[in-house]
Parts: structure tokens; C-alpha cells; sequence
């Protein structure tokens, strides 16, 4: 069996693989990529957060980001009956980028794995891991390709991107059950053929149609729109009945006021996919020779866009831990890993599990609004969960609580 030789050998080719490629590149080190899809492909989180802005910055995959002229996310809107809540990543709590886009991922993925093989990253698609050995740091993944040959890959470290995938909490069994409630999503594009002039077109929005149930709006520049509808997963089997997919997006987009009107007779473009109890965690983020990123180590819920802002964070991370390991440098990969990630995850996690009690509903949507309140939510949102300067993130435990209670709970 043939035998390749690498530094790092990286697992899937999304968000989280391609800024780990892309820092790793610059820094001259030897990498493979290994993805299991053939490319462009359909994949959930088409709306980021201009925290990821820093990332593919960072891993130099910008400029051919900006020339895919994707479309601008200056903000998002919350709505609730005739309560509208806008937040501008311009106006937020502390530093950071106050723009990002909204994407098909289809088409972003395949420009950022594009770029990086104009600058000669070795990308295998179509290609799936059946089995990894670790004999310290150093590994042996077996991998097949299409056609079903099979060949061995030595490395100093494994970065599993592979999202849902979940290559190595699968082989080494690290999965362990989400903390969340069970939720379900069910989405698809539509030819928005109504789209109004101006920022109303272009606006995503989250409409929210009960407690537990919303449905979003992301419009893309190529005149496509996203939507799906997001709610505990009873909820969305009620919704299904006996006939389908297609038919529970259908109901979903009738039962909101606000955008009934312009989604009720669309076609949809593919058939809605089901996403089935999506969040995902595991025992541990790394081991000796790996590190889980992205979605193949959590994924919460996409109410806050925190999927791909958390698998590039980790993506980059990992691949600047890995970068300084293989220089000798020893890594203290719980403290400057694991800790880390795991504190912006327990942030956007209060605020996941606030937005379905209510009582995060009840400062979106309580008037007059809070100006001060409203802008350090907004850095939250913006993906700033690590700044502890700010009293949401560093209080996020008990600051959403405490404050819904004194405007008196979700009404």
C-alpha cells in the first residue's frame, strides 16, 4: 500500500480545514487535505459572523473571498409580531470587524478550496478515512478514494475538520451528547423573485414564530434565498406529518405574517433537507498528534450564526498550536485548546439556551430598547465571546437572567 509522508494532514476541506491549510501554508509547513465530498457541495451556514473576517484574513484567503462578491451582512433582525430588534455590527461593544457576508456555501467552500490549490495545498476530494493509528504524536490514516484505493498517510498531526462528518470522534469514540435541548432545522433556496429594492431585500432576518420556533431569511447576491425553519424536533415532526419535507417548509413559511407574502408560492430549488437533533459535543477537543475543530468537536444551533465562527476559530487555533509544536516548542494543548474554546462555547451556549427560555427574547424585543445593553449583546453576536471586557460575556451566566427578570420575564 502506498505510503505518503506530511507534517499535518488535515481532514475536510469547509471553513475550519481551509484556514488551517491556508495558515499552514504560510508558514512553509508540509499538508495534505483529505475531503470526503466532491466540490462545489450543498452544506447548512450561510451566515457567518465578522469574527470569522479575522480568520480567513489571517490564513490570507480574503482577496479571493471579496472577489466572489458575495453578499455584505452589515447586521441582523429579530422579529416578533410587529417588534422588530435590528442589530448593526457597527455599533457593538469594543473592536472587531462590523461586516461579513451572507454566502451559499456551496459556492464559498469551492472558492476558498480553489484558492488555496492555486497556492499548490494538496486537496483530495472524494476521499474518506477508514481507519488512524497513533503511536504518540505521529500517525498512519488509511484513507480510499473513489475509485476504492486505499492508501496510507504518515503524519505529526491529524486536524479533523470534518464537520458532520465527525471522522475522528467516530474512530476514537469521543462523542458524548449535547447539553442542549433537541432541535431540528429543515431548509432549502428559493429563486426570490419578490425581493424588495434596497435593505429590505438583502436583510437577513429571523422571524420568530413562537418561543421555540423561527424561521430565517438569508438572502444571497446571486438572487438565491435560504430559508428554513428551526424548532424543538417534536415540533417539526408535528410539521412533517405524513408528507414530507417540502411540505413542513411550506406550512412554516405560512405561518409567518411578515413573509408570507414573499415566499408563500416559491418553488423550492432542491428538496428541503432535514437536520435532525444537529447539536453535537464530545469528551475531549484533542489527544495526543490531534485536534477536533469545528463542528466535528460541538455544534450548538444556528440561531447565532456560531457554527462556522467556531470552526474557523478552532480551525486556526489548531493549526498555530500544531504550527509550534513542530518546531519543538511543548503545547499545553488543554490550557491555550481546549480552555479556550470551551469558554466561547459555554458563551454563545448561555445565549442558545436563554433565547429558548425566553428570557433572551425579552432584551431583544422589550421597548424602549437599552442602547448600552443592546451594543454589548451585539459583540456577542458579532462573535467577540472571548473579549471578557465586555459584562455579557464575562457575566453571561447570570446577566441575561437577571435582567429578563427585571423587565419582568417574556411576555
Amino acid at each position: 500500500m502506498n505510503v505518503e509522508e506530511v507534517d499535518i494532514l488535515i481532514i475536510g476541506a469547509g471553513p475550519s480545514g481551509c484556514v488551517a491549510a491556508g495558515y499552514l501554508e504560510q508558514q512553509g509547513v508540509r499538508i495534505k487535505v483529505i475531503e470526503k465530498s466532491k466540490f462545489p457541495r450543498l452544506v447548512v451556514g450561510e451566515s457567518l459572523i465578522p469574527r470569522v473576517m479575522d480568520h480567513f484574513k489571517e490564513a490570507g484567503l480574503l482577496p479571493a473571498l471579496e472577489a466572489q462578491n458575495f453578499q455584505k451582512k452589515p447586521g441582523a433582525r429579530f422579529i416578533r409580531g410587529e417588534v422588530v430588534s435590528i442589530f448593526d455590527f457597527g455599533d457593538k461593544f469594543g473592536e472587531g470587524w462590523d461586516w461579513t457576508w451572507q454566502v451559499p456555501r456551496a459556492d464559498f467552500d469551492y472558492a476558498m478550496t480553489q484558492a488555496l490549490q492555486r497556492r499548490q495545498v494538496d486537496i483530495a476530494f472524494e476521499t474518506t478515512v477508514s481507519a488512524i493509528e497513533f503511536e504518540g504524536t505521529n500517525s498512519l490514516t488509511t484513507v480510499q478514494d473513489k475509485e476504492g484505493n486505499r492508501s496510507q498517510i504518515k503524519a505529526k498531526f491529524v486536524i479533523d475538520a470534518s464537520g458532520y462528518g465527525r471522522v475522528l470522534p467516530r474512530l476514537l469514540r469521543l462523542d458524548k451528547p449535547s447539553a442542549l435541548n433537541p432541535h431540528s432545522a429543515i431548509f432549502s433556496h428559493v429563486k426570490d423573485i419578490n425581493r424588495p429594492e434596497g435593505i429590505e431585500g438583502t436583510q437577513i432576518s429571523f422571524d420568530v414564530l413562537d418561543r421555540e420556533v423561527w424561521l430565517w431569511v438569508i438572502p444571497f447576491s446571486n438572487g438565491m434565498t435560504s430559508l428554513g425553519i428551526v424548532a424543538h424536533t417534536d415540533f417539526i415532526e408535528q410539521l412533517k406529518g405524513d408528507d414530507g419535507t417540502a411540505k413542513a417548509l411550506e406550512r412554516a413559511i405560512k405561518l409567518s405574517d411578515f413573509y408570507v407574502k414573499r415566499f408563500a408560492n416559491a418553488a423550492f430549488e432542491f428538496e428541503p433537507i432535514h437536520l435532525k437533533n444537529y447539536a453535537a459535543a464530545v469528551s475531549k477537543m484533542f489527544g495526543d498528534g490531534f485536534a477536533l475543530t469545528g463542528n466535528s468537536a460541538e455544534f450548538l444551533d444556528p440561531v447565532f450564526s456560531s457554527g462556522v465562527c467556531f470552526a474557523t476559530e478552532s480551525g486556526i487555533l489548531s493549526a498555530k498550536l500544531a504550527y509550534r509544536q513542530l518546531q519543538g516548542e511543548k503545547i499545553d494543548w488543554q490550557v491555550e485548546y481546549a480552555d479556550y474554546m470551551e469558554y466561547g462555547i459555554s458563551v454563545f451556549t448561555t445565549y442558545v439556551k436563554e433565547w429558548y427560555t425566553g428570557n433572551l427574547q425579552t432584551l431583544f424585543f422589550h421597548r424602549p430598547e437599552n442602547l448600552d445593553v443592546k451594543r454589548k449583546i451585539c459583540a456577542v453576536l458579532a462573535g467577540y465571546v472571548w473579549n471578557k471586557e465586555n459584562p455579557f460575556v464575562k457575566k453571561h451566566d447570570r446577566v441575561i437572567r437577571t435582567l429578563a427578570y427585571m423587565l419582568g420575564g417574556d411576555k
